[in-house]
């Protein structure tokens, strides 16, 4: 027998409480039953963003908000800064020139934060620019983005600032209202500890002004008339029920664990994971910025294909992680912080990866990576 453990920057691991409340019998979301949960999962995630504003949920992964943000934001032919810190930050740019749109990359090197000089450089190279897109964290190479900066920088220029907070929401603060975030986006498979399926965007006053001129064409992802049945405590569209009973129980254990002690928990958790990485030797992939959510580790010399590490820590040791995506697969892995984790799970993930390395020919001393780690937690006050 073995027990499996998950850590994946999502899905990541679901509380037992959160299983039980989706797996309830099913209701029907045309009753005062389901309005209640919605009305109250509504205010959670006010809490959650930090904001005044509807946030409104989405039936639909996180790429579904982003979807959502251009297609209710734009017209044809729209100018967006785009800045690319990764996979994700790519996928911006997809989907703006999908809709129509002229993204104007800031294109960086893997594990790079931006330089917000380098963004005040476009904005004054491109002053037509609608809006800047970008990760808060950029999660196929373990990046935090300044995302306090961007914002003031696009607020400055009368540009939008849309965030995609999937996986950054619920580990760092980001305070919509305070910092003038004009859209931001989560999943529900990251922070919020709910299965994929589930994503959540709130719009700033300025952009909705955007979205009352826009004119790009949308049906299913229309925000508008999902905030007029949301301010309802309804849906405009059939909702994904059990999983809002989901959010609804995962959201109560964000608020009484308070937002401070979930990000406290987080960082904490950041800082064992690679205190214990380098302790073996290795090095920290965005060694500058790296994000609270995961950690991305560079592949050491001496094993030949990186792609091993992760099939190996699975397949013999029941420990999930991930490795790097495109250009970067097989020359990063990504240990996953995030969500519904505790030091013991860090614990065995770092157990599990000496293990594997040592499976692999790399020289390990057996508890230098777990002791790290430990040391970390034990000086937490």
């Amino acid at each position: 027998m073995r027990k499996n453990y998950l850590l994946t920057p999502g899905p990541t691991p679901i509380p037992e409480s959160v299983n039980a409340d989706m797996h309830q019998p099913i209701i029907h979301h045309r009753t005062p039953q389901f309005e209640k949960l919605l009305e109250e999962v509504r205010q959670g995630l006010k809490y959650l963003f930090q904001t005044r504003q509807d946030v409104l949920v989405l039936a639909a992964t996180g790429t579904g908000a982003m979807d959502a943000a251009i297609s209710n934001l734009f017209s044809s032919g729209d100018r967006v800064i785009v800045i690319n810190a990764g996979k994700f930050g790519e996928r911006w740019g997809e989907i703006s020139k999908a809709y129509g749109l002229v993204p104007i990359e800031i294109t960086l090197q893997p594990g790079d934060s931006i330089n917000p000089q380098d963004l005040s450089d476009a904005i004054r190279n491109h002053p037509n620019a609608r809006a800047i897109l970008f990760q808060a964290s950029e999660t196929s190479t373990g990046t935090l983005m300044p995302t306090r900066e961007i914002c003031a920088l696009a607020k400055k220029a009368g540009m939008l600032s849309i965030c995609d907070g999937i996986t950054a929401c619920g580990v760092v603060s980001l305070p919509m209202d305070e910092w003038d975030i004009d859209v931001l986006i989560t999943g529900a498979q990251k922070a919020l500890m709910t299965p994929p399926g589930l994503s959540m965007i709130a719009l700033s006053e300025r952009a909705w002004q955007a979205h009352a001129t826009a004119t790009l064409p949308r049906f299913y992802f229309d925000l508008a008339r999902e905030r007029k049945m949301q301010n309802k405590n309804q849906t405009a569209w059939t909702p994904a029920i059990s999983l809002v009973k989901g959010l609804h129980r995962s959201l109560r254990m964000i608020q009484e664990e308070g937002l401070e002690n979930v990000f406290k928990r987080h960082e904490l958790l950041a800082r064992a994971t690679r205190a214990a990485v380098q302790a073996l030797g290795l090095e920290i992939f965005a060694a500058k910025s790296p994000a609270p959510s995961v950690t991305a580790v560079k592949i050491p010399e001496g094993i030949r294909d990186g792609k091993h590490i992760p099939r190996i820590m699975e397949e013999k040791y029941g420990v999930t992680i991930v490795g790097g995506q495109e250009e970067l697969a097989g020359k990063i892995i990504r240990l996953s912080h995030i969500g519904y984790c505790d030091r013991f799970d860090i614990i065995t993930a770092i157990s599990a990866l000496e293990l594997t390395l040592n499976d692999l020919g790399y020289r390990v001393n057996f508890g230098k990576g777990v002791g790290a780690a430990l040391e970390v937690f034990a000086t937490y006050r």
